[in-house]
């Protein structure tokens, strides 16, 4: 009987945990939505050349990777992932405040006062997010978490884009003053950001007991890629984001230098990418839970090196534009997996340490992929007149050549249907819905 309350206890707790989860996420999202897409644009107004635009993703993405090496470590060492939770979570919050204050406080090199202090943010962003990923692993069962992710993120998914909105549109009141814009909207970030951590400091923490045949350290992993199914699907991802990296910084450039667009039809542009994953994402997240995660980025990972060539053929806007819901369309179905299936692979006990050194070998694709970009985009022979359609090009290569190389390598880590990719396709679209035994048709 004293079990049975502990029980209910605990469910109640983690009950209350994920809602205040939830209202954490739609102010973290928020924020994302006033920033994730308008600190390559605020570079620009900043007067930032191709290779700071590089470095203002590769730096970031190089430090938060490194600092991770030692979240395990500090997480297990204060026997708390809360603890580690609450204060970098704070520190990345304040992160905001000389980001804003930029165009007030320094007159030259701004672009390079932006990159410091946003790899100063990306960092306190990164070091906890272990810890965080071994804490919502407790609160969601795994036979649900493909559904429960595809709603809580689609839900979420509306709040940025609202938000993306609501920045371009403020940063078309301002016309001209295009810095005093931004720094409107960086304002409502480091506000966002502080509600969500006040939300975030409320979960519940069940226990975890980690003993030393839990530990091992970064070099164990690497050194275990041949026989290591998880160590294969990390260098896969990592090869992704390596190639992705190469270009993704670098369309909003196009867009907004090359193509002269205006932060209006840019806004459009890039939200329409997460509307259609916000669409998706759900249909995807049921998916998976029964075909498996590795069925997915399989399907996924045959589109995505088509996203960047599909730039090649036109820039007009209403092209763009579908562009980019296919875009998000395909990445909605890959992050998720990609996402779920750190889950399935690992442990709880080894779940922190293996989330940190899977970001750490991402963080450093991402640093070496976006500083090779920058440099790329100046020195690549033009296409029809742009260097970074030859970028765009090379991107969409070699993500197909990491595809076809790698992706056979990798194992699913749980019991799923059978299906074929084909079949899967034409589930997804609607075309044809596959039915599973004891289920509707998905």
């Amino acid at each position: 009987m004293c079990y049975n309350i502990a029980d209910m206890e605990k469910k109640g707790k983690i009950k209350q945990s994920l809602k205040n989860s939830f209202i954490d996420g739609a102010f973290y999202s928020a924020m994302m939505g006033f920033t994730e897409q308008y600190i390559t644009p605020f570079a620009v107004a900043l007067k930032a050349t191709s290779a700071q635009i590089g470095m203002l993703t590769a730096f970031p993405n190089l430090v938060a990777s490194l600092i991770q090496l030692k979240s395990a470590d500090v997480t297990e060492h204060f026997k708390s992932r809360m603890r580690i939770i609450k204060i970098f979570v704070f520190f990345h919050a304040f992160m905001y405040l000389p980001i804003f204050l930029i165009p007030l406080l320094f007159k030259a090199d701004r672009a390079l006062w932006l990159i410091l202090f946003v790899t100063l943010a990306t960092s306190f962003n990164a070091f906890p997010v272990p810890a965080w990923v071994s804490l919502m692993s407790d609160h969601i069962p795994r036979s649900s978490r493909g559904r429960y992710f595809g709603w809580r993120n689609r839900l979420l998914g509306m709040v940025s884009v609202a938000c993306a909105f609501l920045a371009g549109f403020i940063l078309n009141i301002f016309g001209k003053n295009t810095l005093k814009g931004f720094m409107v909207i960086i304002g409502l970030a480091f506000i966002s950001r502080f509600i969500s951590w006040y939300f975030l400091s409320k979960m519940y923490e069940p226990p975890i007991k980690v003993t030393k045949e839990h530990y091992f350290t970064f070099w164990d992993f690497v050194k275990r890629i041949r026989e290591s199914n998880f160590a294969k699907f990390v260098f896969y991802v990592a090869s992704i984001n390596f190639c992705v990296n190469m270009s993704g910084p670098f369309f909003a450039v196009f867009m907004l230098s090359d193509l002269k667009l205006s932060y209006a039809t840019y806004t459009i542009i890039v939200t329409s990418a997460t509307i259609a994953a916000l669409l998706t994402m759900n249909i995807w997240g049921r998916h998976a839970d029964i075909v498996g995660n590795m069925k997915v980025i399989r399907l996924t990972s045959f589109f995505i090196p088509m996203i960047p060539m599909l730039w090649l053929f036109s820039q007009n806007v209403y092209y763009l534009m579908i562009i980019q819901v296919f875009g998000g369309f395909v990445w909605a179905g890959y992050n998720l997996s990609v996402f779920n299936f750190l889950y399935d692979a690992v442990s709880p006990e080894k779940r922190t340490r293996c989330s940190a050194y899977f970001n750490v070998i991402n963080g450093m694709a991402i640093c070496c992929g976006a500083l090779l970009g920058g440099f790329l985009a100046k020195t690549l022979p033009p296409i029809l007149g742009h260097r970074l359609l030859a970028l765009f090009l090379l991107s969409g290569i070699l993500r197909a050549a990491f595809s076809v190389i790698l992706l056979p390598m990798i194992k699913e880590v749980r019991r799923v249907e059978k299906i074929s990719s084909l079949d899967l396709f034409f589930s997804v679209t609607r075309l044809r819905p596959i039915q599973v035994e004891g289920e509707k048709d998905i």
